[in-house]
């Protein structure tokens, strides 16, 4: 069980990065428009139509692929949506935005 965890885990901080690069997250979050949720997903920050489109577009990816992990490793969407978000707090940098306590908080 720890493996496929770890697996999984791993598999997720390839996805964290690739869509880094592929569709500017780096950038949204430097400007501080998006944050990282405490359910796996992104949030928006700052109401903007650019942000919102970003924010639908990689949490699609991202549950697509949260699916899929749970499906191949026995667990429930919701624990690989839990540890995605722990995942995601752990590698979030200084200065960016977390949900943390139902308000946006900067790291």
């Amino acid at each position: 069980m720890k493996n496929r965890i770890f697996t999984s885990l791993t598999i997720v901080s390839l996805l964290f990065s690739s869509i880094a690069f592929a569709i500017g997250l780096d950038e949204a979050k430097d400007k501080g428009l998006v944050g990282e949720k405490d359910n796996g997903y992104l949030g928006v920050v700052i109401a903007q139509k650019d942000a919102q489109g970003l924010v639908a577009d990689i949490n699609a990816k991202r549950k697509a692929v949260y699916v899929e992990l749970a499906a191949k490793n026995g667990i429930t969407l919701q624990q690989v949506e839990k540890l995605a978000a722990k995942k995601a707090y752990d590698k979030t940098s200084t200065g960016h935005y977390l949900w943390v306590g139902n308000q946006w908080v900067k790291k």
